[in-house]
């Protein structure tokens, strides 16, 4: 690991005037993805600034009836947060499938949308092409193992998969991250926070260098009663998705009003299907609607040799997840 500076702030603007002072200086809160990457050379930051103590903890109610949770909630007291169960059930689901217990305890809500991929040719600095990692070196999963990797949005430059599963159901559900840095404070949809690969695969998100993750903000929800988060892995625990999915409907009468879509594993971000989920409008819910919007969600998706099995996984996850709404006629 490589020596570096470390600060403690316990505000936000002096956390913030902490990151501006220090060439390519890093936010610290759970640390359970950034210390890794430290460990392993990845990532070799010259400030850490511990950001624990800066009062970002509290979930709580907006004034239009939606939910603001704190960046520094632990990933586990937001996942059992009585209001986050009773109102947005399917962002519970998601977080529980995480991770493990322990890291759940650690890990941060800010720090959950920072997290970087998995790739195991970004992970490992034994592999020298990385266009994540080195820009201009190459993508060494298009040429290599590439099993687990995207079928939406890749570009030449890089084929890796946004890993966490809480972001999928923040984008299902419309949420919005509000942030601040030099410039003042400002609120990005979740939909816009995390970026596609392009030219740029080292840059993960559309967060500024000098701005803090203040909260992830969530509007009023009708999908707490019809709803799954489903995730399929190589392990039954403590292993990233291969595809996830976060489906959820709102049937006041039992039609369907309006439907939710999200995939995870399937992209440099977490995927949105609103397409689909237009198709679901109006719609009995059954099989034949979910094949339909199965179908439709995945029209255009690019997969490669090794990982085309993601295709046929994804349109079945997706159906599976909407019959587990409990919504099938």
């Amino acid at each position: 690991m490589n020596p570096f500076e470390y600060k403690r702030a316990e505000q936000e603007q002096a956390a913030i005037d902490a990151i501006v002072g220090g060439k390519y200086a890093k936010f610290l809160a759970g640390g359970t993805n950034l210390i890794d990457l430290m460990k392993s050379g990845v990532q070799t930051p010259s400030r850490l600034v511990d950001i624990n103590r800066v009062p970002l903890t509290n979930i709580e109610h907006t004034p239009d009836g939606g939910l603001r949770l704190g960046a520094l909630a632990r990933n586990s007291d937001t996942a059992n947060h009585p209001l986050v169960r009773k109102n947005y059930p399917l962002l519970s689901q998601a977080i529980l499938s995480g991770a493990s217990p322990q890291l759940r305890n650690l890990a941060t809500n800010g720090g959950n949308l920072l997290q970087r991929t998995r790739c195991a040719y970004f992970m490992d600095p034994a592999f020298a092409k990385c266009n994540k990692r080195s820009p201009g070196s190459g993508c060494g999963a298009r040429e290599g193992i590439h099993r687990r990797h995207a079928i939406f949005g890749a570009s030449e430059q890089c084929i890796a998969v946004h890993p966490s599963d809480m972001a999928v159901a923040l984008i299902a559900l419309g949420a919005s991250v509000r942030v601040r840095g030099q410039k003042g404070e400002r609120m990005i949809p979740i939909a816009d926070f995390h970026r596609l690969p392009g030219n740029t695969p080292q840059l993960d998100t559309n967060l500024q260098a000098d701005e803090l993750i203040l909260s992830i903000d969530l509007p009023p929800s009708p999908y707490a009663a019809h709803y799954h988060y489903l995730k399929i892995r190589d392990r039954a625990s403590y292993d990233f998705a291969l595809v996830s999915v976060a489906a959820a409907l709102e049937m006041p009468s039992g039609m369907i009003h309006s439907a939710r879509l999200a995939l995870g594993g399937v992209a440099h971000k977490p995927w949105r299907a609103e397409k689909a989920e237009a198709l679901l409008a109006g719609k009995q819910p059954n099989t034949a609607a979910f094949e339909a919007a199965a179908k439709e969600a995945l029209s255009g998706a690019q997969p490669l040799p090794q990982n085309a099995y993601k295709v046929e996984l994804a349109r079945r996850a997706i159906v599976r997840a909407f019959t587990l709404t409990g919504g099938v006629a």
